[in-house]
């Protein structure tokens, strides 16, 4: 580090105490406030209730058009998924199985869940590029996709509380506090905590790990 560089890390260094004591804000000089239109961009996000959903409306038939012109070539026509993308629809009943399948219908626990996640990063590459009422539209239809909403379905923020998304009651507060505090230790064990490890055997030992000269089963060579 030069000299020159040295003196103005150490100036800081004695200055900033000086500034902490005097009560006033650091100013550093650099960047600005942000002006409320740029909140704006941000602040979008929307609640169970609807509370922050934008003024619009869209209908199922809409939806249908909108997506699949700018939906279906990753999701797939009817919300089975194209190739590797995501599935949003179908998957009833999955969720307790070994191979669940989480959709719009079978996980998703609120309308603000698929509406706050469309309206974030949809579509995929030229996300918030949907206008308010392309918005509810797109999110109509892959309710109907669901059975969630029939077809002459238009959601809006007068329509948000009727629909009731199946997985609802699935979803429900983090209750460790209360359920699992007979098990918390207040002072635990951080240095010293029982016996020491130690290895009792050796995968080569007890004849697990096949050499090149062990024959294969049921395999192609």
């Amino acid at each position: 580090m030069s000299r020159s560089v040295s003196l103005v890390v150490a100036a800081l260094l004695f200055a900033s105490p000086a500034l902490a004591q005097s009560g006033k804000p650091r100013s550093y000089g650099i960047g600005q406030a942000a002006t409320p239109e740029q909140i704006a961009g941000w602040d979008i996000d929307v609640r169970p209730d609807g509370e922050g959903a934008p003024p619009g409306k869209g209908s199922v038939k809409d939806g249908e058009k909108i997506y699949l012109e700018r939906c279906a070539a990753c999701h797939g026509e009817f919300g089975e998924s194209a190739g590797r993308w995501p599935q949003l629809a179908q998957g009833k009943g999955t969720l307790a199985s070994n191979d669940p399948v989480k959709t719009v219908g079978s996980y998703f626990p609120y309308v603000s869940s698929v509406f706050d996640y469309v309206r974030r990063a949809m579509p995929f590459g030229d996300a918030q590029s949907l206008k308010n009422d392309e918005l509810y539209a797109v999110v109509a239809f892959v309710l109907n996709l669901n059975d969630i909403v029939d077809d002459k379905f238009v959601l809006s923020k007068e329509t948000w509380s009727q629909v009731k998304m199946p997985n609802e009651n699935g979803f429900y507060d983090d209750d460790r506090e209360k359920t699992e505090k007979a098990f918390w230790n207040a002072k635990p064990c951080m240095k010293d905590c029982g016996p020491p490890v130690k290895i009792t055997g050796h995968a080569a030992v007890i004849d697990v790990t096949p050499d090149d000269k062990t024959p294969h089963k049921g395999g192609v060579e």
